[in-house]
Parts: structure tokens; sequence; C-alpha cells
């Protein structure tokens, strides 16, 4: 049975979550308006970008991860993105190291640091550090899908509160991502995740970060993200995934998880029509979208910024920066 992984030093964490205290964050749902307000608040902080995306790490998959454009890649310097093939697959502890290291060299030559991303996970691990744990077992987690398909996933979420009541209190019943892997961790460490995570149990206040989610009316948010969706199947969503099967043989089980990509393959295998995979994109899209506000919501670092319509990115970004010029020594 593997050990795991041993915790970084206090040390070390203090100094690490004192550098990403100073750093700015633009957060929030899919398609709720990152990126055009990106590059005002960029350049009006004198900052590089470095993503904040699980996806957009990858190369050759652009048209379904809404990646920055080559231009605005050449306004303000980007990071974090096209650094890996996509039959590579990418942990959340690699992010963060890699992210800490882009953080020193940026600040290191006096610029500011701005993370613009939806993925939760990559900004809790900066925030809050993160437990290194064992490697994914995909011949577990197959044996737990297969289970959830026989039982439901209300029974896999009664197994962790008999095994570990900690973890089941904090994890939604249908959170099954979370809850496979609480069941994972205890199965090859043979320790509950709960006892595993005590760094995560210390939170800033918002004064204390600068974090900031953009929130959109829910129907706005919708109409936004199904034309998302109808402009990536009309630029030619389903050519760049056939040519990446084409070129790759198969994608990494982190890339598979990009919305739309799942789909496509299900498609490109013989199974559902274009309309009907597209509608497919966009039902899944809108639940991710649901499952990032709640994140965001719950974050105890995080200052909501109501949007709707249109938006003057400068007056935004100068609204952002006003709220979060003042950082606050930590208690």
């Amino acid at each position: 049975m593997p050990e795991p992984t041993a915790p970084m030093s206090t040390d070390l964490r203090a100094q690490q979550i004192e550098m990403v205290r100073h750093c700015w964050f633009l957060t929030g749902a899919t398609a709720s308006g990152k990126s055009e307000l990106s590059l005002a608040l960029a350049r009006e902080l004198d900052a590089e970008i470095v993503s904040l995306d699980s996806m957009a790490i990858y190369r050759e998959m652009d048209l379904g991860t809404a990646k920055p454009s080559a231009m605005a890649r050449q306004l303000v310097p980007h990071h974090l993105i096209d650094i890996l093939a996509p039959y590579e697959s990418y942990s959340v502890s690699q992010y963060r190291d890699t992210a800490i290291e882009i953080i020193q060299d940026i600040q290191n030559r006096g610029k500011q640091v701005l993370f613009v991303g939806g993925t939760a996970l990559y900004l809790q691990a900066l925030l809050k550090g993160i437990f290194d744990g064992p490697p994914a077992d995909w011949a577990f987690r197959q044996a737990i899908d297969e289970e959830v398909q026989q039982v439901g996933l209300h029974r896999l979420h009664e197994r962790l509160q008999a095994v570990d009541p900690l973890s089941a209190e904090k994890l939604h019943p249908n959170d099954a991502k979370r809850i496979i892997r609480a069941l994972e961790v205890l199965h090859l460490t043979g320790k509950p995740i709960s006892h595993q995570q005590r760094e995560f149990e210390q939170s800033l206040k918002p004064e204390q970060c600068r974090v900031f989610w953009l929130h959109r009316p829910r129907p706005e948010l919708h109409q936004r993200i199904e034309q998302r969706v109808e402009a990536m199947f009309r630029d030619g969503l389903i050519a760049e995934v056939q040519g990446l099967l084409e070129r790759h043989g198969q994608l990494s089980h982190t890339a598979t998880q990009a919305v739309g990509y799942k789909e496509v393959i299900t498609h490109l295998q013989g199974q559902g029509t274009v309309a009907e995979t597209m509608e497919q994109v966009k039902i899944r899209t809108r639940r991710f979208a649901r499952a990032q506000e709640t994140w965001f919501r719950n974050m105890n670092e995080s200052r909501t910024m109501e949007i709707s319509g249109d938006f003057d990115g400068s007056d935004l970004a100068a609204a952002i920066i006003a709220a979060g010029q003042h950082l606050q020594p930590r208690d």
C-alpha cells in the first residue's frame, strides 16, 4: 500500500501563501466574461496573466477550451497555456508547484500576477495548499463508476459516510468526483482523506486576498453558454476532436474531462447526431457552470462582482482594483 505524500513544511507553505496573497484572481463560471475583462485588468495592474484553467494547459485543444486568442497573448504575457500534449495527464499538485514558480518569477521582475480562469480546485490549491495524495487508480475508479451505474451515487455517499463521516458531511451527495476521490484515497492509503487535509482548515478573509468572481443572472449566463457552444460546433469542434484522435489515438483521462470533448468522442463512436451531441454539451456546460458558482459562492476568500449584459472593461477593472488595493494583514 503506497504511503501518502509527506506534507510540505510549515515555513515553506507560509512563504507560498504570502506570495499568493499578493496575487490577483479573476474567476467565475464558464462564459461569464472573464477573458473580456482580463486584458483590461492586466493592463491597469501592469500584470502578467496566469491561466487558472485545467483544460487550457493542453495544446491542440482550442475550440472547446475557449483559450485566449493569439492577439490577446501578444498584448499581455500569458502563462500555463499549451504546456501539455493532449495524451498527458496533469495533477492539481503539479499545477500548484508550477504556478508558484511562475508567481515568484513574475514578482521578482516587479510585475503583478493576475490569475484568470474558472478551475476552482486550482484556486483552492493556491489559496489553501493541497493534500498531495496518491496518484489516481484508474482501475479502482472504473470499478466505482460501474457500481454507481448499478446502485446509484447515493449508495456511494452512504459508504463514504460509514468510513469517513467528516468528508461525507462536507461533500454534496451528488459530488461524484470528490466522493470517488475520497474513497480512492482511503483505498490506497488506509487513511481517510479528511485526516490528511488539515491544511485546508484555515481560510483567509476577502480583505486579506484579492479574489474576485464574476456573477451573472442565471438566464443570461445560460444564453451566453448556448451561444458559445453553438459557436464551438460552427467553428469546427468535431473536426478538431477527430484530428486529435487521429494524431494521438486517445486523450488522457484529464483531457477528456473537458466539456465538449467527451461528448464529441461519443458522437464519433457512432452515438448521437450532431444536434443531440450539441444539446448534451449545452446541458453539461450549464451543470458545470452551476457547480462552479456554488463553489465560488462558498469560498470565504472570494468577493462577488455582479455584472449583466455588456460591460466597460476599464470601469470594471478600476472597480476591482479599488476593492483590492488595500490588502489587509493576516490575523
